[in-house]
């Protein structure tokens, strides 16, 4: 869904000047004046909003005073023709990302809104984070109790009072991130921001620039200065996932920074001093990169003062239990279900599935279960199909030794039972509806009894 704008301007021909230019970015609302924008504002929730300055009645100042305490407040860039100093002034300190005059070069407002919306997004999220550190939450949660999570855990704990650096690995899907956020919601940088980039993510110029920003002109297209994430995480935690895939030049200036906390812009000469701690992850194998030359050996001495490995998930099996049981009601809350119980036979297949995608894929899989299963429990028949290929050969269905096996020990627990199929049911740790598939397979005798 496209991020929702208001643009609030007594001046008609303004108002659908500015709608013509962003229609295909944003959803947008127009409102003729301050109160009007104040009633919509109360009414429904946006994420960015352009205001005149000075308008009657209630004016721009005065509408972002009256939204400054709300959390949901959209971002907001006011355009006027009467900018003072004054003015500017008052309008940053009630919160404004920005203003721009009359008359309005389009290209850098679009520029604008697009760095108004990151801001506010990032703002989201902290607040969002805040409020779990205030509840005791943390933020985030590692499900584990395995000898290797409990280390893991201890070492968040004692990092966390520090300001090293510290590096993750793990295979994709482990949950560094996970740590990391721990990390920042353990430390006393809790309350400032936790900024992520993927550094993966993006082409080596555009990476860079991301980074430490860029000054007006460094490159085409480079028509407004622009902040880097450095200077977002500042009194916060900056943490760079997949750092193994950090081109050679932006290495050579994150050396410098955690040598000396310093920084200049991309096409500028100024430079920068950000109070910024560094988290970072990968899954690559970094001495294998440094023997290549793909990465710096003493950028990698740097980032590991203090060193993570987090598991896989097959390595951690007896974890599995307390992940499906958190998982399952993580997503009943979200999904307003009550899918709180599974079958012993289910949990026995995910255990044995070697999940190659880790937490991630078992996150994702636990969901689907939550959304797709009909009632509140759920059997092995609810798991999907990637399992079912694995489980009918478990189970012998082509017939033999193991289906006779099976037979026996169903009836087995039906004479132990006296008939009670539910009761045999509980015994054999399945569900009643695969002990009547299974009796309807091996034993349709026994359904009448």
């Amino acid at each position: 869904m496209k991020p929702a704008l208001l643009i609030v301007d007594d001046n008609k021909l303004t108002r659908e000047t500015l709608v013509s230019a962003f229609a295909d970015q944003y959803r947008i609302a127009t409102a003729c004046n301050g109160n009007e924008a104040l009633a919509m504002l109360e009414a429904e929730p946006f994420d960015l909003m352009l205001s005149d300055l000075m308008m009657p009645d209630l004016d721009g100042l005065s509408l972002l005073e009256q939204i400054s305490h709300n959390e949901r407040r959209p971002a907001v860039i006011f355009i006027t023709g009467h900018a003072t100093v004054e003015s500017a002034v008052r309008a940053m300190k009630l919160g404004a990302h920005d203003y721009v005059t009359k008359p309005v070069n389009l290209d850098r407002l679009a520029l604008l809104l697009d760095k108004a919306l990151e801001t506010r997004n990032l703002r989201e999220e902290n607040a969002r984070l805040r409020r779990s550190v205030q509840e005791g939450q943390g933020g985030v949660r590692l499900v584990g109790d395995c000898p290797a999570m409990r280390k893991i855990l201890e070492i968040t704990q004692q990092v966390a009072a520090t300001d090293a650096s510290v590096l993750i690995e793990g295979e994709s899907g482990t949950g560094k991130e996970q740590i990391a956020s721990l990390i920042h919601y353990r430390s006393a940088r809790a309350a400032a921001p936790f900024v992520r980039v993927n550094c993966a993510a993006f082409a080596e110029g555009v990476l860079e620039s991301e980074l430490f920003g860029h000054e007006r002109g460094a490159f085409t297209g480079a028509v407004a200065m622009r902040k880097g994430r450095f200077e977002m995480a500042d009194t916060g935690t900056l943490f760079l996932d997949e750092i193994g895939d950090l081109p050679l030049p932006a290495q050579v200036k994150l050396l410098r920074f955690l040598q000396e906390r310093t920084f200049e812009r991309v096409g500028g000469s100024k430079t920068f001093k950000v109070d910024v701690r560094v988290i970072s992850a990968t899954h690559r194998n970094l001495p294998e990169l440094i023997q290549t030359g793909a990465f710096r050996e003493d950028l990698y001495y740097r980032l590991r003062v203090v060193r993570i490995v987090v598991p896989p998930l097959r390595e951690r099996t007896g974890d599995i239990d307390r992940l499906i049981d958190h998982f399952l009601h993580h997503y009943s809350e979200i999904h307003n279900r009550d899918v709180n119980r599974m079958d012993e036979e289910a949990r026995r297949v995910l255990r044995d599935y070697p999940w190659p995608g880790n937490v991630r894929e078992l996150m994702n899989c636990m969901e689907s279960l939550v959304v797709m299963t009909p009632g509140d429990r759920v059997t092995v028949e609810d798991l999907p199909e990637q399992f079912q290929a694995g489980l009918r050969d478990a189970r012998g269905e082509g017939g033999g030794i193991l289906a006779d096996m099976e037979k026996d020990a169903i009836l087995d627990a039906l004479r132990k039972c006296g008939g009670n199929k539910s009761e045999a049911a509980k015994l054999l740790g399945i569900g009643l509806r695969t002990l009547y598939r299974r009796l309807e397979k091996f034993a349709p005798e026994a359904l009448s009894s």
